[in-house]
């Protein structure tokens, strides 16, 4: 933002709200105006559920930036749950796969702080293993350079 840079905040409901039930032209250039920042932030992913359809318009506001722009996406589910968020979607599995192929997940401030205090101690296996599992766990901020 202070390097001139465009950036957008969402939530996710505020912006599916914004596209569903649009006429197809006025939809296209709605897209076109969220693909454009350089970071597209949304927020509160996982508090809602959605319908099949709104996944389908969720799913073209992550492709269209694919690989050119940022999205910051905050969320109270781990991917393994976002079937209760968008069910009966089939669109899910490359939703995931657009996001988490270039991402970095962040958690937030106490899940990071209770991963710290075990870090501490022995490192025994079985706790490397829970960490690599909970690298985007619930109430993660996820990072996506797409």
């Amino acid at each position: 933002m202070l390097a001139g840079h465009f950036v957008l905040f969402r939530t996710i409901s505020d912006l599916l709200a914004d596209l569903d039930g649009d006429s197809p032209g006025l939809r296209r250039r709605k897209f076109r105006f969220y693909a454009r920042p350089a970071l597209l932030c949304l927020d509160e992913c996982g508090y809602l559920s959605y319908d099949a359809h709104v996944a389908d318009l969720f799913f073209e506001i992550i492709n269209h930036p694919y690989e050119r722009n940022s999205i910051l996406l905050t969320t109270n589910k781990a991917f393994k749950d976002w079937n209760t968020v968008f069910p009966n979607a089939t669109c899910i599995v490359a939703l995931l796969d657009r996001l988490y192929s270039s991402c970095r997940c962040h958690p937030d401030r106490e899940y990071f702080l209770q991963r710290s205090r075990k870090r501490v101690g022995s490192c025994r296996p079985q706790e490397a293993k829970e960490r690599r599992e909970t690298a985007c766990s619930p109430t993660s901020m996820l990072i996506a350079k797409l």
